[in-house]
């Protein structure tokens, strides 16, 4: 038997961009065909790994840092790594692609107006465009676009399978996968490893 040959998928973007819910599709698409696959995800990363770290560039460098030697490490161990933390600065995500090589970037776009409006179930964008949240990324502390990532989705056009496909289509033609068509249809148990809100029967809600 062959051995798989670790990677790994970068996703960045606004927070509510949309960057959780493709990841966690990406990681049953990949548990379908029969890979090693792991999630790391900012909030999460943030409540195991970075407890004590608050949102000074510092603090977020030292965060995406941390993912970054995660996904080196489990990338280096054959598996399919996914990270998906909003990651805003540029240098720090270079950083991490420079240290784990086998890296694919995949930038998640949305405007601050569209997920203001629609996406913002915890009123955090509504408060910070208000100026009752300071720090707030892509409202009052900056976000800088990938110039060169491997693929870019918009989600203010394409539903959640739209992006989906567009990521397997992407990840074939780089020899990531063999086959692009997608395995996994309706509803989609939680991994556990990403904040995304559940249905009442335990399955990942759509956001968008």
């Amino acid at each position: 038997m062959s051995e798989q040959q670790g990677f790994t998928v970068w996703f960045t973007g606004l927070s509510g961009s949309g960057k959780s819910t493709i990841a966690e599709m990406l990681f049953h698409e990949f548990q379908a065909r029969g890979m090693k696959t792991e999630i790391l995800d900012g909030d999460e990363v943030r409540k195991n790994l970075s407890k004590g770290l608050g949102f000074s560039k510092e603090d977020r460098d030292t965060n995406i840092l941390r993912i970054g030697f995660v996904a080196n490490l489990l990338t280096r161990n054959g598996v399919a790594t996914i990270c998906c933390p909003i990651s805003p600065y540029k240098e720090t995500r270079d950083a991490c692609r420079a240290q784990i090589g086998e890296f694919v970037e995949i930038h998640v776009d949305a405007t601050v107006a569209e997920i203001a409006a629609h996406r913002d179930p915890k009123g955090l964008y509504k408060k910070a465009l208000a100026g009752e949240i300071t720090g707030f990324t892509g409202v009052d502390d900056p976000y800088e676009e990938p110039v060169h990532p491997e693929l870019k989705v918009d989600t203010e056009t394409q539903t959640p399978e739209e992006s989906l496909q567009s990521v397997l289509d992407r990840l074939k033609e780089l020899g990531r996968i063999d086959d692009a068509t997608a395995m996994v249809t309706g509803e989609r148990q939680h991994s556990g490893q990403t904040d995304l809100r559940l249905t009442e029967t335990g399955a990942v809600k759509r956001e968008h």
